[in-house]
């Protein structure tokens, strides 16, 4: 498979994508191996896969409780007891309710951007006060919303924050509320994930001229401003890079609290951002390595004077999501084998549109769902759609896919099947929550049934069909 590495200033940070090799070890990394192998033959025996369906995606119960469980460990070892601390799940990685529901089960809360994220959480039974609002393109609507039910909410700019004075003055919200930043500390390997470069549509860039003076007064002429907010990027940021944007931000809320003469800024909201590594079973880097990280870099920010926010979404599903299709034929190109399955774009689309930054590893297992044996083969596999790019992987050694058999994406429980694109009109799949059982084998809950082609015909305007004409 193709991988790309990114060496981090040699702190031996493994950026994004890289090749696994770090100073980590994941001892969870076998056990995940094994549930999802179990799952997969599960799910052919049970059913879930079969000839009439051919694409389902999996998820793994118990990796996304120990993740969950690893995030929250993670940060109580760097701050002392008492400590304000909230995890909220950017609900842009995995808009699914069930995952919002299970996740505040594990104690996490929700970072919401749009009117139907914050839907989502609120139908999750994600308290209010465990969510936070961070769209850049707020709607007076979305913010009367957000202060009546007392949703902790960052102004992006300095026209969103003049709409809040109207809106604040006699509301008597209780929403904590601050004023997204932009350190400007640079980007990463992938620049459209990249939040704190010079010219980030996000936030107020702080070293452009008088930037910074603007939102000192504007805290010093705001009381009810108490929070702080920046995010410096995503997969493909080294985490010193988020650690320096994190430092910028506690900077800021030092000198506005200085120049108040009072504890004004509360909390810091230092965003999410953690790499997930997609080029082996290993969960690299770790919540603990970032948490410590960033204890050791900004130290005052962990005294215990700041409560914190995190926003963290693809690192926690990531690892726990596999999209598997059944092989509907096997062929050949130029000398290449080409394993043609049902799961491509529409499950995929970031691989298939920028597969450089976004390799993903395949799994094979024979048409029992039994895992795959036999010397590994170069081939490529490719997806329903009618155009050549349609591959989830090109060049990629597995042993041989041939009809019937299984082609598994792994590493797909954020941005992937849960953000459905509707190419070729190819259905949403059905999605499926599993854990071992009491017998040793494996239940399954449904988490999204798969789209119908009536459901097809409906949203596509078929109770307008004679619109256009005459």
């Amino acid at each position: 498979m193709r991988a790309n590495t990114e060496n981090a200033e040699g702190t031996g940070d493994t950026v994004a994508y890289g090749n696994g090799l770090t100073d980590e070890v994941d001892p969870r990394g076998d056990g995940r191996a094994a549930r999802r192998d179990a799952a997969v033959r599960a799910a052919v025996e049970q059913g879930l896969l079969d000839t009439d369906t051919p694409l389902v995606a999996l998820l793994d119960v118990t990796g996304i409780r120990e993740s969950a469980a690893e995030l929250r460990a993670a940060f109580e070892a760097v701050t002392p007891p008492g400590t304000p601390v909230l995890h909220a799940f950017a609900v842009k990685a995995s808009p699914l309710v069930p995952v919002l529901r299970l996740l505040r089960a594990e104690g996490i809360g929700a970072e919401v951007a749009s009117p139907g994220e914050l839907a989502l959480a609120r139908a999750a039974g994600v308290e209010p006060e465990r969510t936070v609002l961070d769209s850049p393109a707020k709607t007076p609507a979305e913010l009367r919303e957000a202060l009546a039910l007392g949703i902790a909410v960052n102004a992006d700019n300095p026209q969103e924050l003049a709409r809040l004075d109207a809106l604040m003055a006699g509301s008597g919200s209780r929403s904590p509320v601050g004023i997204r930043v932009n350190p400007q500390v640079g980007g990463g390997s992938i620049e459209a994930l990249s939040t704190a470069t010079a010219t980030s549509k996000f936030g107020v860039a702080l070293r452009d001229e008088g930037a910074r003076e603007w939102v000192v007064r504007a805290y010093l002429d705001r009381p009810w401003l108490t929070r702080l907010h920046a995010h410096t990027g995503s997969q493909g940021i080294a985490l010193t890079m988020m650690a320096r944007g994190v430092a910028e931000t506690y900077g800021l809320a030092e000198e506005i609290n200085r120049r108040a003469g009072r504890h004004q800024v509360d909390t810091v909201d230092i965003g999410g951002g953690l790499p997930v590594n997609f080029a082996s079973e290993a969960s690299t880097p770790t919540y603990g390595r970032y948490a410590r990280l960033l204890s050791e870099t900004v130290p005052g920010l962990f005294d215990g004077r700041y409560g914190l926010v995190t926003e963290f979404g693809r690192s926690l599903l990531a690892k726990h999501g596999t999209v598997v299709a059944r092989v509907e034929y096997a062929k050949s190109a130029g000398g290449r084998p080409v394993a043609v399955t049902h799961a491509g774009v529409q499950v995929a689309t970031r691989t298939v549109y920028a597969p450089a930054s976004w390799p993903l590893r395949i799994a094979a297992y024979d048409a029992k769902g039994r895992p795959k044996e036999g010397p590994a083969v170069v081939q490529d596999v490719a997806g329903p759609a009618c155009f050549a790019g349609d591959l989830l992987a090109r060049a990629q050694s597995l042993p041989l896919l041939e009809q019937g058999d299984y082609a598994a994406a792994l590493d797909t429980g954020a941005y992937y099947f849960a953000h459905h694109y509707a190419y070729n009109s190819l259905p949403r799949p059905g999605i499926h929550g599993f854990t071992p059982d009491a017998t040793g084998g494996i239940a399954f809950a449904t988490v999204r049934t798969p789209q119908t082609i009536e459901e097809i015909v409906t949203e596509s305007g078929a109770a307008h069909t004679d619109a256009l004409l005459p």
